[in-house]
């Protein structure tokens, strides 16, 4: 995304040094001199010609620049979505941290403090306004999160290629069982170790 924001404000910056405004005005003024009807008409043409295609690339490096916001732009409900979703991850995770490391208890208050501010810092007024100043979530929190899992389902694979693995897991059905609040709690119990299945 950068290298296209970047091609795009070149492109910007050399539609703005072509000093269109003076360049009219200038051709303009040296129209009045001229008493050749047919040559005032075709320089007119011409200057309405190079109006309109500086016009027309305006709106193209605009229309670009407004697709790439797009890509960054999450709307409130995908907000919202993204914050319950990724919620639901972690409290899977910290429950899982706490079933295994029983002994160690002072290690698993760290790690589950760890989640809570990870679960403060993705609040939806949080991401809302992060949003606001530009921030994206791909970067900042889809490829930390999906390094956090990938090493989570490792750590749980004896597996020799564990990305595959990692692949595998999260599946379109692993999504819709993380929207689904039954479905949910049944595998948080499953990964935990718990026998109860809600219906």
């Amino acid at each position: 995304m950068q290298t296209v924001i970047l091609e795009l404000a070149k492109q910007l910056a050399s539609l703005t040094a072509k000093g269109t405004v003076s360049g009219v005005q200038t051709k303009i003024a040296s129209m009045k001199n001229e008493n050749n009807i047919e040559n005032l008409k075709n320089d007119y043409n011409e200057l309405i010609d190079q109006l309109i295609s500086e016009r027309a690339e305006a709106i193209r490096i605009a229309r670009s620049y407004k697709d790439e916001l797009e890509k960054v732009e999450i709307s409130d409900d995908d907000i919202t979505h993204l914050h319950n979703t990724i919620e639901k991850i972690l409290d899977i995770l910290k429950e899982t941290i706490v079933v295994e490391n029983n002994d160690n208890n002072r290690e698993v208050m760290k790690q589950i403090s760890a989640f809570e501010q990870i679960k403060n810092l993705i609040s939806v007024d949080t991401l809302k306004t992060m949003q606001l100043l530009g921030f994206n979530f791909k970067i900042a929190i889809g490829e930390p999160l999906t390094n956090m899992l990938k090493n989570f389902i490792n750590s749980k694979s004896p597996a020799s290629n564990q990305y595959e693995i990692f692949e595998k897991f999260i599946t379109p059905e692993m999504v819709e069982i993380l929207k689904n609040e039954t479905a949910y709690n049944n595998l948080k119990n499953m990964m935990t170790g718990d026998d109860r299945v809600e219906n």
